[in-house]
């Protein structure tokens, strides 16, 4: 499972029976809300038949184990944003940083200002309503 979008997914079964393998290792990854993250099981055979039912049960309980003993990252993901703006508005502009809690990766001050901003995705709208009027976002 790759990206933020959780879009870009493979599940295989490798020569098990169909939807045995794969399928139950993407459903922990799924109810997990995991990304960016691979499971591998590996199974060998000790002379016992399963039975898809029980095949199911062993990947699924691999992978929600290996998840469960997992150090989980969490990230957020970011987009840079560059604001332009008078230095007369610089107040407001400060203002609008602190109050969304986004970090100024440069800054430039002159009577045209410039400051680059590192944001969550989920902030940009509302800099961008906060900041109409005020400044120009690139």
């Amino acid at each position: 499972m790759l990206g933020a979008e959780r879009d870009v997914f493979r599940a295989n079964d490798d020569g098990e029976p169909s939807s045995t393998a794969g399928k139950p290792i993407l459903g922990q990854i799924n109810s997990n809300e995991l990304t960016d993250i691979l499971i591998i099981v590996v199974r060998y055979y000790g002379g016992v038949n399963l039975g898809t039912g029980g095949l199911i049960v062993a990947y699924r309980s691999a992978a929600a184990d290996a998840i469960a003993n997992a150090t989980i990252v969490e990230k957020r993901v970011e987009q840079q944003l560059t604001i332009t703006f008078n230095y007369i508005a610089m107040n407001d502009v400060m203002r609008v940083i602190k109050e969304t809690g986004a970090t100024i990766v440069s800054q430039q001050f002159d009577n045209t200002c410039q400051i680059t901003l590192s944001v969550g995705i989920a902030v940009v709208p509302v800099i961008q309503q906060k900041l109409t009027g005020i400044a120009t976002i690139l």
